[in-house]
C-alpha cells in the first residue's frame, strides 16, 4: 500500500526515458520509479519474489539442509577472498 507522497524534478530526457520506459512495460511512471528504487536500494519487488518461489518450487534433485549450505556459502566466500581452491 502506497502511502507517502514524493515529489521529484527529472531532466526532460530522464522524463522521456521514464515514459518510454512506462508504455514499454504498460504500467506508470510512477510504478517504474517505484521498480527503479527497489532495485537500486535491494528490494525486491512482489513479482520478483513470487518468480523466486516458482523457480524454487521446479527445482528438483537433491538439496543441502540450510545449516550445510551455509557452511558452504562460507567455504567457498573464504577461498574466493584468499584466493585458494574450496575444499
Amino acid at each position: 500500500m502506497f502511502t507517502e507522497r514524493l515529489q521529484i524534478l527529472v531532466s526532460p530526457d530522464q522524463r522521456r526515458r521514464l515514459e518510454h520506459e512506462a508504455r514499454r512495460r504498460g504500467t506508470s511512471v510512477a510504478a517504474v520509479i517505484r521498480d527503479a528504487v527497489d532495485g537500486e536500494l535491494g528490494m525486491v519487488s512482489p513479482d520478483e519474489r513470487l518468480r523466486a518461489v516458482e523457480a524454487i518450487g521446479a527445482l528438483r534433485g537433491e538439496y543441502l539442509p540450510p545449516d550445510e549450505l551455509g557452511a558452504l556459502i562460507d567455504e567457498l566466500h573464504t577461498a574466493a577472498i584468499l584466493g585458494t581452491e574450496p575444499r
